[in-house]
């Protein structure tokens, strides 16, 4: 992968484990969301692949992924929002609104906001709830962390350490 002239991404190999959680750290513009967005498949890599047990991974695997930026749509509330991600199963979704993660990172409270209402903790938050409503065994996130205060901080990485898959987290910060 290239911007311009610049090489990025060249030769990357990652081999993860079921349920390991993998840090990816670096410096600004070294490639960290660029590789996020591919391992997601929100962006297409100019060659190579990626595999799971030999298989296409993106084919068989749905994937989470909480990007750096705001996926959400501003003009919906904060429960429809939600029912985008969880494709209309509005009870799973209250399920979690109730005991899931969705509770977990309170969102019951913000539901009638509009998206565009919230801050920006509060869109990490409902952004994150969003990415975990799909159920995936994978989870990317880029730079979660940001926006959130101390306490919702150490609520997420709480969360995290109870998710049952395979985590892969990047940070600027080491």
């Amino acid at each position: 992968m290239s911007y311009g002239r610049q090489k990025i991404l060249e030769n990357v190999d990652i081999d993860l484990s079921p349920g390991e959680c993998v840090g990816i750290v670096g410096a600004n513009g070294c490639g960290k969301t660029t590789l996020l967005s591919i391992l997601a498949g929100a962006r297409k890599g100019k060659k190579g692949s990626i595999l799971v047990d030999g298989k296409s991974f993106f084919k068989d695997h749905p994937v989470a992924y909480v990007p750096q930026e705001n996926p959400l749509v501003e003009e919906l509330s904060v429960r429809d929002n939600l029912l985008l991600w969880y494709k209309g199963d509005r009870k799973k979704m209250e399920k979690d609104l109730a005991d899931g993660p969705a509770a977990i990172l309170g969102i019951s409270q913000m539901l009638k906001k509009t998206a565009g209402q919230l801050s920006g903790g509060m869109k990490k938050r409902l952004s994150i709830a969003c990415s975990l409503a799909l159920g995936s065994r994978y989870l990317i996130m880029d730079e979660p962390g940001n926006d959130l205060d101390t306490d919702m901080l150490a609520v997420m990485e709480d969360l995290l350490d109870t998710w049952p898959g395979t985590l892969i987290v990047v940070s600027h910060d080491s």
